[in-house]
């Protein structure tokens, strides 16, 4: 069953590595980010993985593509520097 649905413009701010890994696995994916980001909310907010093996081999690439070294434990305890 297709759901229809309204979406908003919205402004966020990420972490610069992340946003360049977000970006390429969009691509490699074939869609925009927005529905990537949506869907990996959608995901997690049940418990759920978004992703099946051979994507987050794919990330994993992008990771080291893009030097992003931050885990998930490193969400409670980041700080944006100075400019």
């Amino acid at each position: 069953m297709v759901k229809s649905i309204e979406r908003v413009q919205t402004g966020i701010r990420l972490e610069k590595r992340l946003l360049k890994v977000m970006k390429a696995l969009a691509e490699h994916l074939d869609m925009p980010v927005a529905e990537l980001i949506e869907g990996m909310t959608l995901h997690c907010f049940e418990g759920k993985t978004p992703f099946g093996p051979e994507t987050l081999q794919k990330i994993q690439m992008l990771r080291e593509v893009y030097e992003l070294d931050l885990v998930a434990e490193d969400s409670h305890r980041i700080t944006e520097r100075e400019k």
